[in-house]
């Protein structure tokens, strides 16, 4: 077991198939209890048309070989992916409502209905069978609200205007944990814990880009640098101000992270206009800036210009910095990045993905694998590969 631990997941996968000692093994390995010894190489999980409706495709990086999973029902290619967090997607079905995946090991769960969030209605026909959603476009912050304004929306055009992205605290194999989402209108956060049946609104803040968890105590970043801390534990979550407005274009993207050093890193993401056709790409990842936040003081955020031996992955899943030493297939100081402009991966599902390698020292952009492999819609996400098998106890 301390041997097949060190494996990356399709070798483990082999090595379950030599004899029934090894099967018991690695079947002992992936439980609950010892599954935390595993440390797994990001992949890159997508879906494309030649793997057909109810498969998904897993690049590894470690190998540069892509796998095909199998998913469950409803199919993964008529659901939008909102979010990866600890070897779970969270995705959206053609009813806009929410369900956690594991692409490795095909558990799944419901997450609350969509229309106990806040901004969100149901609407029935005389039989009393759902037909629409009423969305608002209320806010708690009287300078974006729209007083009284609404919209009808069938029930897989819900999703397009109200999800951007989704976050796990922990685990869901392990038992409770914590789902936020950052949703409009305006980009603001509801959460929910295991075992809730609807959704618990955070007003009154908005323009949310990116959130990181540590325990229950959940960070968002807002559009423009600023970085909020909620104990989503406690009976009443408010908002405490970690860190003031310090951005100065609100076109770029935030995210936060944590170093594998404890220290809290915040990204910048700067993005410019394609230089090839609209149809081909709509702009590009031009520029990675990296800081380093003091959590103790509300101004302090200092750019550094390295990550040394570290490595980023962001985009629509779960920001992650890992130290490339404990995983030799990646580079250090490089930055991998997948799609997650709101407005691209919703209103221009035809076009090609800002997808790619980020070279930090040199400041210049490379393709993960070429020719494309995925589909570009729904948009592909980063997946820490996860064979921790659900429990029944766990679930219920």
């Amino acid at each position: 077991m301390d041997i097949f631990a060190l494996l990356e997941i399709p070798d483990l996968v082999r090595a379950g198939s030599v004899c029934a000692s090894w099967r018991a093994a690695c079947t002992s390995l992936c439980s609950t209890e010892h599954c935390c010894k595993l440390q797994q190489t990001p992949c890159l999980l997508y879906t494309s048309e030649s793997l057909g409706d109810r498969a998904m495709g897993l690049y590894s990086l470690a190998e540069k070989k892509a796998y095909t999973l199998a998913l469950p029902d409803p199919p993964i290619r008529s659901r939008e992916i909102i979010g990866s967090s600890y070897g779970w997607i969270i995705t959206a079905d053609e009813r806009s409502e929410l369900q956690l995946v594991n692409p490795i090991t095909g558990d799944q769960i419901a997450l609350p209905s969509v229309t106990t969030i806040e901004q969100v209605q149901p609407v029935y026909d005389d039989e009393g069978t759902l037909c629409n959603y009423e969305y608002s476009w209320y806010t708690a912050r009287k300078w974006v609200s729209v007083s009284g304004k609404t919209s009808i929306l069938d029930l897989n055009k819900l999703r397009d205007k109200l999800f951007y992205k989704a976050f796990l605290s922990s685990d869901p194999s392990t038992g409770d944990y914590f789902v936020v989402l950052i949703h409009n209108p305006h980009a603001q956060l509801s959460f929910a814990r295991s075992g809730d049946e609807e959704w618990t609104w955070l007003p009154p803040h908005t323009s949310y880009e990116d959130c990181q968890f540590q325990g229950a105590l959940l960070y968002a970043t807002t559009d423009s640098g600023e970085i909020h801390a909620f104990e989503l534990g406690a009976p009443a979550v408010v908002a405490k101000i970690v860190l003031n407005r310090v951005k100065r274009s609100m076109s770029d993207r935030i995210y936060i992270v944590q170093a594998p050093s404890g220290e809290v890193l915040q990204i910048r993401r700067i993005t410019t206009g394609s230089d090839g056709e609209l149809s081909q790409l709509l702009e590009k990842t031009d520029t990675i800036e990296v800081h380093k936040v003091d959590l103790t003081s509300e101004k302090l955020l200092v750019e550094v210009d390295t990550l040394g031996e570290n490595v980023l992955f962001i985009g629509r899943s779960q920001s992650l910095c890992l130290c490339a030493k404990e995983y030799p297939q990646l580079k250090p100081n490089h930055a991998y990045f997948t799609e997650d402009d709101c407005l691209n991966v919703t209103s221009f599902k035809h076009l090609r993905r800002d997808m790619g390698e980020f070279d930090l020292e040199n400041n210049r952009n490379m393709e993960i694998v070429s020719p494309q492999l995925w589909s570009n819609s729904p948009t592909p996400v980063w997946l820490v590969p996860n064979p921790r098998r659900m429990s029944l106890a766990s679930h219920n």
